[in-house]
Parts: structure tokens; sequence; C-alpha cells
């Protein structure tokens, strides 16, 4: 198991992503294997981190993974890099309601991992002393171990915080103000990395010279926490194939849940509904995404007009969020009705606001997914379903479709708006549904 550490925050736009992604540049530049995840449920950071370290990101989540799970799945999957660098997310503390579940100071306990703390100490100088302090104090179980100030005006600003600083928390980096280097974002968070052409050598050469990358080198040979060892874990021999979506629409997927189709015998066949391509699969995944964004082409797409009736025929087909809306029966934006799908009795129409936001529990009451699952969710849509549509989420937390309920079945297809982690999505299931498929 490879060495760690964490990169957090004082509080969301700090600029930890800019200082994880640009640590990761920086070691990668060094020809260094950098191992990256990322805190919590998102998609799009991880998307950078996989363009940056030629490595796939990985999620860590205490809410949606048990402890275990994520020792081993860093054990797994960093067995042949020379450091991981972890991306926290929000403010350091900041979990699931009042708790530290789904928390970057969670995940650091969970596998013992020495945390960087990022500060925008911009109009401050000794406040930011009583800053460190408070954080690396208010829980003696998280080693806040070094300090990344981000934002100082001018060298001797840096030079007065430093003065006031504990001595036993060192200052790492200190960052000037740099706008070539920031991520941008839009409406439903940062671009995905193959929408933008970053300057990786400007980002690696910006923290070179501001980050000692020694001493982080230094501060991340504390070792994790021990797990049982989960040596190689062998794919079965594939024996079913599963169409993925992959393009601008659709383009949020764990790595891990890819993973999981394929430890369970299912080779991945990526393909576009936005050229209208659709491979000869026994099953298809849609992930999330912005099909708002496309929604002409899909509209116009041969996959579109396909769906149903390879649904009518019993394929597994199982969507997420983007996926979800696109197989509704329509998507109305800025009042245009746009045909989708229609595999299943439902409309969705996007909205000017955030409808939903937030980790997510529903019980499953269908034939391939049954039981406790959890996630997330975080849509700018509502969905109005018909009389006739089948509902089978019951939501404990999280809003759902309406009603408290999520989960819209038809056929052997099933899609919600809650995004789902292979910790407790039953991958095995869906894949003997294809297998199934496939052999009829």
């Amino acid at each position: 198991m490879t060495n760690s550490v964490l990169i957090a925050g004082t509080h969301s736009g700090v600029g930890k992503t800019t200082v994880s992604m640009g640590i990761m540049a920086a070691l990668s530049k060094r020809n260094l294997k950098v191992q990256p995840y990322k805190v919590g449920p998102d998609y799009i950071d991880p998307t950078h981190h996989t363009a940056i370290c030629k490595k796939p990101s990985r999620n860590l989540d205490t809410y949606m993974m048990d402890e275990e799970y994520i020792r081993r799945s860093i054990e797994y999957s960093s067995n042949d890099a020379d450091i991981s660098v972890i991306e926290g997310v929000m403010g350091l503390y900041d979990g699931v309601d009042s708790t530290e579940i789904s928390s970057s100071a969670h995940v650091a306990k969970v596998i013992g991992a020495p945390v960087i703390l990022v500060v925008n100490v911009h109009g401050m100088s000794r406040s930011v002393g009583a800053i460190l302090k408070g954080y690396s104090e208010y829980d003696k179980d998280v080693n806040v171990a070094g300090v990344v100030l981000n934002k100082v005006g001018s060298q001797r600003h840096a030079q007065m915080i430093k003065d006031a600083l504990p001595s036993d928390i060192p200052v790492v980096g200190a960052l000037p103000k740099n706008q070539n280097v920031s991520v941008p974002s839009r409406h439903l968070g940062l671009h995905m990395a193959s929408e933008e052409d970053h300057n990786l050598d400007e980002l690696a050469e910006f923290i070179e010279e501001n980050i000692d990358l020694d001493a982080v080198m230094s501060l991340a040979r504390e070792p994790v926490k021990p797990v049982t060892s989960v040596g190689t874990i062998e794919n079965k021999k594939p024996d079913v194939t599963i169409g993925v979506g992959m393009d601008g629409a659709f383009c949020f997927y764990y790595q891990d849940m890819l993973d999981s189709f394929r430890q369970c015998g299912a080779d991945i066949e990526f393909f576009s509904p936005v050229q209208g391509e659709l491979p000869d699969v026994d099953g298809i995944y849609l992930g999330g995404g912005y099909p708002e964004l496309y929604i002409e082409d899909l509209e116009k797409s041969k996959t579109t007009s396909e769906l149903k009736n390879l649904a009518a025929d019993g394929m597994p087909i199982y969507g997420e969020c983007g996926g979800m809306q696109y197989l509704c029966s329509s998507y109305e934006i800025d009042d245009v009705e746009y045909k989708m799908a229609d595999v299943f009795p439902a409309n969705t129409r996007m909205t000017n606001k955030l409808k939903a936001l937030g980790h997510t529990k529903a019980e499953a009451s269908g034939e391939f997914i049954n039981g406790t699952l959890l996630g997330h969710e975080f849509h700018y849509s509502t969905t109005e379903c018909s009389r006739d549509a089948k509902l089978e989420y019951e939501m404990i937390r999280g809003k759902g479709i309406e009603d408290g309920k999520d989960g819209l079945s038809e056929h052997n297809s099933i899609a919600s708006y809650m995004h789902a982690h292979p910790a407790t999505f039953p991958v095995d299931r869906f894949v003997d549904m294809c297998r199934k498929y496939s052999k009829r």
C-alpha cells in the first residue's frame, strides 16, 4: 500500500482543487506515479485527476462505502503508485448533516492519512494562526500535518503569517494569486477534463515554484491503516457485453462501478448516444451528465429511436439522473419539448433552480435491485410520471422523482435520479440479467 496525503480546505472555494491538481501535475512531471482520489460523490474532479495522473481517480465516501471497503479500494488501486494524493471535499470537517460521515476528516481517519490544509489568507495575517489552531485541535484523531497558504499578497505577507503560526505545523507552500491556473465552473459544477485545454505544464511549474514538494512527499510517509491484503483481484472470464454511454451527454461514472462489471464477467463497450451509436450488447448503462447540452442531437439520434424497442425486447437497461431523463418520453428545456427514448412513461423539465442535492438512501423492491441502496442526487430538473408508471425505490433520505419515490421501472429497465455506488448496487445481479438476456 502506497503512502498517502489528503489535501483539505477550511471551506469550499479556498483553492483545494487547484492545489490538489497542481500537486498531482507537479509530481507526475517528476516522473512519479501518482494515484489520485476524491473525497465525496463528485464525478467531475476525478476526470481532471485522471487526465493529469494517467491513472483512474476513485471516490472515497464514508456514507456510500464502509470503512473496510475504502481501505481495500485504496490497497487495490494504489499498489503500483509512488504516492496517493487525495482531494478533499468542502471544509475539512464538513460531513452529512452535522456528522463527520463523508467528510475529508473522516476519510483521513479511516485510512490514517496526514492532512495538508489549504487556507485562503486574503485579508488576514495573524488570524490564520487561530484558524490553524482550531482546525488542528478540533479532532485530535485528525493529523493536520501541514498547511498551504493560498492567495498571499506578497512575500512579506507570507512571512507575517508564517511568523504567527504554530511551530509544529509546517507551511509547505504559499501561493500568490494566479487566475491562469484556476478551474472554470458552470451551472452543474466544474467543466469536465475533456472540455478544457488545461496547460498542465504551467500548473505544474506554478506549484513547483510555490510548494515544497519534497516536504509534501515527506509528510506522506505516514502509513495508512493496514487492511487484510486483497492481493490481485481477478476479473471473471467475460461472457457478456454491457454498453456504457460515454460522451458529453453521459459521462458521470465511478471507476469502481466499471471495475465491478468486469469483475463479474462483463466486457464494457463504450458508445455515444449523441453520435447515434448503439453497439451489439447484452445490456446498457447510461450514467449522468449533461443531456440538456446535446438535446437536439439526442432527439435526432438513432440510439434514441431504438432504445424503446430494445427495452420492450427485455434488454436490461440501467440509467442514472441524465440517463434517466434520456429514457423518459420527453425533456422540456426553455419551453421547448424534445422527444426522448420513451422507455418510461414520464416527462422531464429543466428548471432554473436546484431541485435536489445530497446523499440518498432508498429501499428497493424490484426484481434485480432489491434492498438498501446508498448514493447521492444532484439535479436542476423535475420529472412527472404518468399514472401507470412504476416506481420501485422508497426514499429514506433524499427526494427522488416524486412523492418520496424513485426508480422508474419498465420491462427489465430501471432508472433513477439517484446515483448509486457498487458498494451497495447489485452489480452481479445486473450482469446476470444481461447474461440471461444474451442466452435467450
